[in-house]
């Protein structure tokens, strides 16, 4: 059936690409983040285990609402861990690590899921696509604090 929302066929499908670009980072970081969970190790365990749960559960739900909105769009939402891994800007994790080096990559993972979402902005925003910004900008303020709440473990 043809999509009448208002938006372009061409824009949806830039926007919905790029959201595909988010989702997938997302897993991969929500996949990182779960394992890392399960394997943390060291004097902040508590801490940390608690708080890889609370980022992975965040994440988790996240997905649902990034696939829902391309499919609001048109398109198919990608669900395999071969396309994640094309899609994605972020590279696995090795199955164990110090604490530190955890903390770290997750740092990262959350830097380039707000780059990514912010990378879709200008798409949407061309496209008078205010479901997406708003999608966009709640992913963006959760993932800019998180990073900022890591980085402040690694300080000092």
């Amino acid at each position: 059936m043809k999509i009448e929302i208002g938006i372009k066929e061409a824009d949806r499908k830039k926007i919905a690409d790029g959201l595909s670009r988010l989702l997938a980072d997302s897993y991969i970081l929500y996949l990182k983040t779960h394992s890392f969970h399960w394997n943390v190790e060291g004097p902040m365990f508590n801490t940390l285990h608690q708080m890889f749960m609370d980022e992975y559960t965040e994440l988790w739900n996240a997905l649902d609402l990034i696939a829902e909105r391309i499919r609001a769009l048109g398109f198919y939402a990608p669900g395999s861990y071969k396309k994640y891994s094309e899609l994605s800007s972020i590279s696995e994790a090795e199955d164990t690590m110090p604490a530190q080096n955890m903390i770290h990559q997750l740092l990262e993972g959350h830097e380039a899921v707000a780059k990514t979402a912010r990378s879709v902005l200008p798409v949407a925003e061309a496209a008078n696509d205010e479901a997406t910004l708003d999608l966009l900008t709640q992913r963006l303020q959760l993932h800019e604090k998180t990073a900022w709440m890591l980085r402040s473990l690694l300080a000092g």
